[in-house]
């Protein structure tokens, strides 16, 4: 699964992981993606976003049938 999110495009970010001897070596970090089941053009679909997008409203959940 790709971790992008389908709202605001946020995706992973790379950089280095430092120990206490100051030796780096590379890593990620990921955005938290949630599968969330959302209003998209009137109608309810699946899309991935990240928590950001769906605290500051930015997602429409649809409702439960």
């Amino acid at each position: 699964m790709a971790q992008r999110c389908d709202i605001c495009g946020k995706g992973p970010m790379t950089g280095n992981k430092v120990s206490h001897a100051h030796n780096l070596t590379r890593r990620r970090w990921l955005p938290n993606i949630q599968k969330v089941r959302a209003v998209v053009d009137g109608s309810p679909k699946y899309v991935k976003a990240c928590t950001r997008c769906i605290r500051s409203g930015k997602v429409t959940k649809a409702p439960r049938a």
